[in-house]
């Protein structure tokens, strides 16, 4: 088990699994389990995701995994957010790795982080987006929702993580908001942070091989209590295709599937395998 040592002094853990050209993925490489697990199914989660990941990459590269989700949950990190943090936070977990050169993968926030990552950096082979648009990026509205739920936080200061035990899979309105105010805090530091960004100027910087991907059916509409606010991530990517294929971009739409279903091993393996494959130049295992 390897360890890196992130921007704010605090340390994660690093597994590495297989050979080959290197692949940072920012996943939990251990399976949840229990109450937690159940409920993650009933919304159409897989609770070994990451787990399913490796294993569907192992095989042909060198899976650099790393739950930094799960990290900056328990150990918040307010005020330093930022995205130059999130990238350097990357960069150091490649380094503990000894990964000079990585492809990276990243899905929602972690895809946007990717994104903010090769703007900054000239090692990366290859980067993946996933379930958020490289493009017109819905920046302003993500700001809008993790404000509400920062106001939210505020009165439910002592619990411990979001609650969907009340809810009814895929009804956002209903979702009970239990995160404490420094795990909601950070989150805002970083899309407030984002509010200046200009993906449009961005692509310039991405000089390697990237492709996109995203479910048809990715649009979140929350309710009243985040006033109403309708986050398009499909849009962006399926109206804009010609534009992002122009700008160097690989795209696919996987037909019929929402933010978490999208996100599955099951559809993402093999979009990411035979792409990442042809782009590093290995040959996959017959």
């Amino acid at each position: 088990m390897l360890e890196a040592t992130l921007h704010d002094g605090s340390t994660i853990d690093v597994e590495v699994h297989g050979a080959g050209p290197a692949l940072l993925l920012p996943v939990n490489p251990r399976p949840v389990e229990g109450p937690q697990a159940d409920q993650m199914r009933k919304w159409g989660a897989d609770p070994a995701l990451g787990r399913s990941l490796i294993e569907g990459l192992g095989d042909t590269f060198r899976v650099i995994a790393f739950d930094y989700e799960g990290h900056v949950l328990s150990t918040p990190k307010p005020d330093t957010l930022t995205p130059a943090a999130v990238a350097g936070d990357l960069l150091a977990v490649a380094d503990a790795a000894g990964a000079d050169r990585f492809a990276y993968y990243g899905y929602s926030w972690l895809a946007l982080s990717g994104l903010q990552l090769a703007i900054r950096t000239d090692r990366l082979s290859a980067l993946v987006m996933g379930g958020f648009p490289p493009l017109g990026g819905p920046y302003a509205e993500m700001l809008r929702v993790t404000a509400a739920t920062h106001e939210m936080s505020v009165s439910a200061q002592d619990a411990p993580r979001i609650s969907q035990s009340s809810s009814e899979p895929g009804d956002w309105s209903s979702v009970e908001v239990t995160m404490t105010r420094a795990q909601t805090q950070q989150f805002l530091t970083l899309y407030q942070a984002l509010q200046g960004f200009d993906d449009r100027a961005a692509q310039a910087r991405v000089d390697c091989p990237r492709l996109c991907f995203v479910g048809s059916e990715d649009e979140i509409k929350y309710g009243e209590r985040w006033g109403d606010v309708h986050v398009s991530m499909a849009g962006p990517i399926v109206d804009r295709r010609g534009e992002l294929e122009d700008l160097g971009w690989d795209v696919r739409v996987l037909d019929g599937l929402d933010h978490t279903g999208a996100m599955q091993a099951a559809h993402v393996v093999p979009v990411l395998r035979p792409w990442l494959a042809s782009k590093l130049g290995v040959r996959l295992p017959e």
